[in-house]
């Protein structure tokens, strides 16, 4: 398939081959995964934001990272274990600043009605939420609400889980995939060999699992690659200069500029 991410940006064009994409928002300066983080990154001027989703115990689609609600919110126990209206009542904001105590965990359906028309959406889906069904889990679920936001065209969705990357493609055949890489579930196989045996577009990597191997496997079958999470400048150029299709990062502002330079 090999679609690589830049394809899916607003007005893109065939010379702007490099995506932008802002991990979790601009999660440097708003707290992650919430409103105020997306406004930001487009503010800066990114291609694409990052997000997770998850369920809730109704089985409602949100857009959180972690199983456990402690570390970004004033509640506790996992975000299964409350509905919807129980996690709209917790502060999602006062643990990154206390100006942002009125900021709540947003909906997926929430975000990319932010999003429409604006900037693309990498959609990770979480290994939480994952199971052997493929109908009505949260792949069908959060399908349906790209398709009702009008954005199936601006949308990649992602996991490490290779179940989720297997269920979206036999839920909908068109929509764009990307592989997070786990090596407990892909051992010593190539990417390319990954990519095939589930038909994505594209293979994400942290910046210290790539090597030359990879790239050059990757760069030999026409694989678009993109490296997660890197927030120094140095890194950056380093690897763009490596000819991969994007970087996730925290601070968009500073990769946004990088890539103005360098190209």
């Amino acid at each position: 398939m090999s679609r690589p991410y830049h394809l899916f940006k607003y007005n893109h064009t065939e010379s702007d081959n490099f995506t932008v994409i802002a991990h979790r928002g601009a999660s440097a300066y708003y707290p992650e995964n919430t409103i105020a983080s997306f406004q930001g990154a487009i503010s800066m001027g990114a291609d694409m934001v990052e997000l997770d989703v998850q369920l809730t115990k109704d089985g409602a689609v949100v857009v959180f990272h972690d199983e456990k609600i402690t570390r970004c919110t004033n509640g506790k126990d996992r975000v299964a274990d409350h509905t919807l209206i129980e996690l709209k009542a917790l502060d999602a904001g006062s643990w990154f600043d206390k100006k942002y105590q009125a900021v709540k965990i947003p909906t997926l359906a929430e975000v990319l009605s932010l999003c429409r028309d604006k900037i693309a959406v990498n959609i990770e889906i979480k290994n939480e939420s994952v199971t052997d069904a493929v109908a009505g889990g949260i792949e069908e679920k959060s399908l349906k609400i790209a398709e009702q936001s009008g954005m199936h065209e601006h949308i990649v969705f992602s996991s490490f889980d290779p179940r989720a990357i297997k269920h979206l493609r036999q839920i909908d055949s068109s929509v764009a995939v990307a592989v997070l890489f786990e090596k407990g579930h892909y051992d010593s196989k190539l990417p390319s060999d990954i990519i095939e045996s589930l038909g994505a577009d594209a293979f994400n990597c942290s910046q210290n699992e790539l090597n030359s191997k990879w790239l050059s496997n990757l760069k030999l079958n026409n694989i678009p690659l993109n490296i997660y999470t890197v927030n120094d400048e140095n890194n950056m150029k380093r690897l763009i200069k490596m000819g991969i299709s994007g970087i996730f990062t925290n601070t968009p502002d500073i990769l946004k500029r990088v890539v103005t330079v360098i190209q």
